[in-house]
């Protein structure tokens, strides 16, 4: 058997070891509808609105890969608040080659894992500066800059809360540095600057379930490009 250089190859969903698909997360359409997904060489990217299940189906992902379920490296063990579910239980992962590194980043619980990093080594700030004296985006950057490195699997849940749209695109740089270094993305976003990553696939979460979609066709890049096209016409419901 021919091992791909890819980290993770795809996952299946073992719908006959749930014992009830009426309780969260089981009950979401994108996990009704699940089966098996491919995960790009490069970054696969997951979309969809609030509430679709994207950032569970991103936790579980990252749980069964061994990562804390509050984020960091797999080195880390600690718990604020214990609220994950247990699909990552029910997912059987494909993988390929082992990666040298990697972490998982939630921008929910960032400030935890902040706090986890300067108690493992209080010495070992990110860029010469505690991740807690710089702002969210400040300290999300030192992360990518100086944490992230080539060969490594990294599962980020909206990483783009701190950026601005500058950073944003400072930010889509730097994962391309770490693509060509042999790295591997999951990455779910509501930015379009993010999502525009050439070389990719998307899965839009939505009602319906989940499917591959092209960038265009992203319910993110069509109510962005709406707007600036249009803003005063978005806006007429001011004018009542």
């Amino acid at each position: 058997m021919v091992i791909k250089k890819q980290f993770l190859l795809h996952l299946e969903f073992r719908h006959d070891s749930v014992q009830s698909r009426q309780e969260y997360p089981y009950s979401l359409p994108i996990i009704k509808s699940l089966n098996r997904l491919d995960f790009h060489p490069k970054i696969t990217y997951f979309v969809g609105e609030n509430g679709s299940g994207k950032s569970t189906l991103l936790e579980a992902i990252a749980v069964a890969n061994r990562f804390n379920p509050e984020g960091g490296t797999k080195n880390f063990n600690f718990n604020t608040r214990a609220s994950h579910s247990t699909l990552a239980d029910h997912l059987r992962i494909a993988k390929g080659v082992s990666p040298k590194t990697g972490f998982f980043l939630r921008a929910e619980s960032f400030f935890n894992v902040a706090t986890e990093i300067e108690n493992l080594d209080v010495e070992a700030y990110y860029g010469g500066t505690s991740l807690h004296e710089q702002s969210h985006g400040e300290s999300f950057m030192a992360l990518l800059t100086h944490k992230f490195h080539g060969n490594g699997l990294y599962i980020l849940d909206e990483p783009e809360a701190a950026l601005s749209a500058q950073r944003q695109l400072a930010a889509l740089y730097r994962i391309h540095d770490l693509i060509q270094d042999g790295s591997q993305f999951v990455i779910a976003t509501h930015s379009p600057i993010l999502l525009a990553y050439p070389d990719s696939i998307i899965y839009q979460c939505s009602s319906d379930g989940i499917q591959a979609v092209s960038y265009e066709e992203t319910e993110t890049f069509q109510v962005m490009k709406a707007f600036i096209n249009h803003p005063r016409k978005m806006l007429q419901f001011m004018d009542d």
